[in-house]
């Protein structure tokens, strides 16, 4: 005999409440309860075996509705009783409470926990779900034509698709229900999605050196299919940098971490994430990226299956095919395999995956900027030290411009507080901005306490 686990159970002695048992093994996988074998294996037996074995399953029949193997057994010369039920397609319920098994436990169904149970077992996802209080004329015209435009260059679309209208396009998706747009039709193509679905929104937010000070943050809005450009514009516009290098006499300056790696990352957090949860959070410091997304991986697939060749399995399919048919994902699980091969091929340690509070998270090292910011060295991919005086001066010129585009979103914004964003000294900062005072640039208006950063002129 084996331990308790997912499909087996021992109980003493028979009681009716262990009904509740059978119903969660008919939801899981299916089961096997033993009648006269306490948890710890010991054998006891049961008395009165006949009456139970006709009792048992009139029970079970009556109450849940299926109709289970109850059959007769000797173990060390004592009778016990093996109750078997198979997995049922359909939810089973006792006294109008759902259980499901879980591991050698038998767990109560509540909330979205029922709810998302009930869609799975009648073969709906929470993006199928009607939004009700919407119409097709919550549906962006723009955010339709932006999809076919990416989906035809990509292959994805035939031609004639180019004049669909919008009932058509989230018909062919399968998101729209008697003339009602789907969760998942207003998640990607909505005007306003953050009105129906708060969280829907993607956080940003850029950290000094602990978790608790938050420099500043974005809230990046929007539709599904519209919000990865976002993002990465954000990201390329605010928080990370472009270091400039050579190709013999061109000057090169691409983003510091690879484009199309990060845009699969962000892609796929915006696909498989669970939005009847939390925001997309992505936390930026200076040596690092957290990015953590709502939602716990497939049953069966682990961190370490993930990793290697695997089935794809969309939280949200049908949003999931939006997405690949505009050319923004793989659909064979072969996005892992994509960005680790993005940030190898460019000589970048590559981001490193993991599960936490009920979610994925993904750490990517930001080696590129850390080699530029805080004194590192600089041969890191192409990242050469061949023209070392040069890149100090076009290291400081790019800083210069940061300090200005700082400055714009926050007129107020300290030494201090620019030396974090930037992850240079104070010191270095006081330097630039003398600098730019004395280019006619930028000028202090007020007391250096209380004081602002006024932009004169910026080409």
């Amino acid at each position: 005999m084996h331990n308790e686990n997912h499909n087996t159970e021992y109980k003493r002695i028979w009681k009716d409440e262990y009904l509740k048992w059978i119903c969660g093994f008919v939801n899981a996988q299916g089961g096997i309860m033993y009648i006269g074998i306490d948890n710890d294996l010991s054998v006891f037996g049961v008395n009165h075996v006949h009456h139970l074995l006709e009792d048992i399953p009139n029970k079970i029949v009556t109450t849940l509705g299926i109709v289970p193997s109850v059959s007769q057994h000797m173990l060390d010369g004592k009778d016990i009783i093996k109750i078997e039920v198979e997995h049922s397609n359909v939810p089973i319920s006792y006294k109008g409470n759902f259980y499901i098994r879980s591991g050698a436990t038998n767990q109560e169904l509540r909330g979205v926990a029922l709810q998302q149970f009930l869609m799975k077992k009648f073969g709906k996802n929470w993006e199928d779900m009607p939004c009700y209080g919407s119409t097709i004329n919550d549906i962006d015209p723009d955010a339709i034509r932006y999809f076919l435009k990416k989906g035809i260059k990509e292959g994805r679309l035939s031609p004639e698709a180019e004049n669909s209208s919008p009932e058509d396009v989230i018909a062919n998706l399968g998101l729209i229900e008697d003339g009602v747009p789907c969760n998942g039709a207003i998640l990607l193509f909505g005007k306003f999605p953050q009105r129906h679905f708060v969280t829907s929104s993607f956080k940003i937010g850029r950290f000094g050196q602990t978790n608790y000070e938050l420099l500043s943050q974005e809230i990046v809005e929007g539709c599904l299919i519209q919000m990865p450009e976002k993002v990465l514009r954000t990201l390329s516009d605010k928080y990370l940098i472009r270091p400039i290098h050579y190709e013999g006499i061109l000057r090169v300056e691409p983003l510091e971490l690879p484009e199309e790696a990060m845009r699969e990352i962000i892609c796929n957090s915006i696909v498989h994430r669970d939005y009847q949860g939390s925001w997309s959070q992505m936390s930026i410091y200076s040596d690092h990226i957290h990015m953590w997304n709502d939602g716990k991986l497939p049953d069966g697939l682990s961190i370490e299956k993930l990793m290697g060749k695997h089935t794809s399995e969309p939280r949200n399919p049908k949003m999931a095919e939006a997405f690949y048919r505009a050319g923004f994902i793989e659909a064979w699980g072969r996005g892992i395999e994509k960005i680790i091969n993005g940030f190898k091929s460019e000589g970048l340690t590559p981001p490193t995956f993991s599960t936490e509070q009920g979610g994925v998270t993904v750490h990517i090292p930001r080696e590129r900027f850390q080699a530029v910011n805080m004194g590192g060295t600089t041969d890191i991919g192409k990242y050469k030290t061949d023209q070392k005086t040069d890149q100090k001066t076009d290291q400081k010129t790019d800083q210069k411009t940061r300090i200005i585009d700082l400055i714009k979103a926050n007129p107020t914004i300290s030494r201090l507080e620019i030396a974090k964003q930037l992850g240079i000294h104070e010191s270095s900062v006081k330097r630039r901005l003398e600098s730019l005072i004395a280019a006619g640039k930028i000028r202090r208006v007020g007391a250096d306490r209380g004081g602002s950063w006024e932009v004169i002129k910026f080409d």
